[in-house]
């Protein structure tokens, strides 16, 4: 998929009616797509619970809270980029307790092109994620797969009295012959010898 076709799922946390008002010129359709808003931290975290977003905006304070420990817990473990909106005179604290844990910082009031530039960050940040996230899949599959390799090398070396290297030559040839992965020949020979 090409980079300027990609589609990001976004969360605005906001008690703000004139900033959730200004929303829909923000965040520009279909480039931002869906656009999920709640007033408060407790609506967050059940939408959060719910489904994944690509970017979450903090638009604090909240009736609820400041937001600031959904705003870590969330970089933390949702895979999503966080931005988080302080006023003035809670900025620096917000920063301190923010900065250290990837959560993007604006201080309130925020001009609308500085906004759009705030979202360029989060998107290529989330460009980074996503593919730090395709070679941590990448890095598993080929774990499972050496396990499955080795688990169906060490049933043919009990079962067959092949030597290792002759057990994993097996396994190696067969793929090659049938032009198929290594991990279908060895979960094969473990539903045999299993």
């Amino acid at each position: 998929m090409n980079f300027k076709e990609q589609v990001y799922s976004v969360l605005v946390v906001s008690a703000s009616e004139k900033f959730n008002r200004a929303l829909p010129a923000l965040f520009s359709v279909p480039t931002f797509s869906p656009l999920f808003v709640v007033s408060n931290i407790s609506a967050a975290k059940r939408a959060t619970a719910e489904r994944d977003f690509d970017l979450v905006v903090v638009n604090s304070p909240l009736p609820d809270d400041t937001g600031l420990r959904f705003s870590v817990d969330t970089a933390d473990s949702c895979n999503a980029v966080v931005l988080f909106l302080a006023k003035i005179e809670h900025y620096d604290d917000a920063y301190e307790k923010l900065a250290g844990c990837g959560v993007f910082l604006l201080q309130k009031p925020v001009t609308r092109s500085l906004f759009q530039v705030a979202l360029g960050w989060m998107i290529s940040a989330r460009e980074g994620l996503r593919k730090n996230q395709k070679k941590t899949l990448s890095i598993e599959e080929k774990m499972n797969e050496i396990r499955l390799v080795n688990r169906a090398k060490w049933l043919l070396i009990s079962e067959l009295k092949m030597t290792e290297a002759d057990a994993h030559r097996t396994i190696e040839k067969q793929a090659m012959d049938r032009c198929v992965p290594r991990s279908l020949v060895a979960e094969e020979i473990i539903k045999t010898y299993s």
